[in-house]
């Protein structure tokens, strides 16, 4: 059974760039499977994408799983959690990441979860990053025990290895992805982000030293490389990136931080090295694209042209690929 799924993104109330736009509900519609669980499949045929829901704090929160064409002849397999950025959802993050084909063609289970949707008009879909944004913030939503609760659920259902759990996430669905380091740590192994800053509002106090992959545009204006005030709609001040990574690289204890390995025309590459664990930090900006999945598709009608500089999709694998919980 097939639903048509109608959406608007601007790809994150700090997510697709609005600049001089204002938040439009689009018309842009996509194909998907339906069902809390899909349960339209012929008895004994074999499933390769699950929509379903769990309820967390009394909230029915809901999510997708891809499962690689090998899952059926294989074991040990990594799991992505992969978050939208705000105003977008689980389905939208799918098709204008194109992570999926990634993870069908590498061979690693995906789950696309779907942010609270607002009160407003448009019922954007927000993640609760601390200090970012809209209704989960304002109401104060429990993401992190909700992101807790499906990695128990999946590790419990599919053959994943707990120890290869890893978060990635654009805009708003980054800014969680950091807050998860924070206080998740012994659930995640690694984090890759796009286009975001970390908005904690409590001290980050990881368990561990945790490895961290960002990429973001040098034009980006939605959420500024140095800080302040963006153009997208959600009103929230953002940290510089220079001060995220500060707080990081000495909570990983790294002994050789910001080095440039890489200059070119295309983008600059920065790690931080030497840190405990033998974990690393590593920035890439581009000098093109904006705010957008880099080599993916524009979140929305109105969204920025992503960078074709690097590809998000095959940074993050290959970035995590490196490690797994102790």
């Amino acid at each position: 059974m097939v639903k048509l799924l109608s959406f608007y993104q601007s790809n994150q109330l700090n997510a697709e760039p609005m600049s001089t736009k204002t938040l439009y509900l689009l018309p842009l519609f996509f194909f998907v499977f339906s069902g809390c669980k899909k349960n339209d499949t012929p008895p004994g045929e074999k499933e390769y994408r699950i929509q379903a829901s769990i309820t967390v704090d009394g909230l029915l929160r809901t999510y997708t799983v891809n499962l690689p064409p090998n899952y059926y002849e294989s074991k040990d397999f990594s799991l992505v959690i992969a978050m939208h950025g705000g105003g977008g959802s689980g389905e939208q993050f799918e098709s204008t990441s194109l992570l999926t084909k990634k993870a069908d063609a590498s061979g690693f289970i995906v789950v696309y979860p779907d942010g609270v949707k607002g009160d407003g008009a448009l019922q954007a879909r927000t993640w609760n990053a601390g200090a970012c944004c809209d209704y989960a913030m304002t109401k104060n939503i429990n993401d992190v025990n909700f992101i807790r609760q499906l990695i128990t659920r999946l590790t419990g259902s599919y053959k994943i290895n707990p120890k290869k759990v890893y978060a990635t996430g654009h805009s708003n669905g980054g800014m969680l992805s950091y807050r998860l380091a924070c206080e998740m740590a012994d659930k995640v192994a690694a984090i890759a982000v796009s286009g975001c800053s970390m908005m904690v509002t409590q001290p980050c106090n990881a368990s561990r030293s945790v490895p961290i992959l960002h990429m973001h545009s040098e034009r980006d204006t939605n959420v500024p490389v140095d800080g302040g005030f963006g153009t997208g709609p959600s009103g929230a001040y953002f940290h510089p990136l220079d001060s995220v990574f500060n707080v990081w690289s000495q909570k990983n204890v790294c002994t050789i931080p910001n080095q440039v390995a890489t200059s070119n025309t295309k983008y600059t590459l920065r790690k931080w090295l030497g840190c405990n664990n033998s974990v690393t930090i590593e920035y890439y900006l581009t000098k093109d694209g904006g705010h957008a999945w880099p080599g993916g598709l524009p979140g929305s009608w109105l969204g920025d042209t992503p960078s074709t500089a690097i590809s998000a999709n095959d940074l993050l694998w290959e970035f995590f690929q490196r490690y797994q919980l102790p």
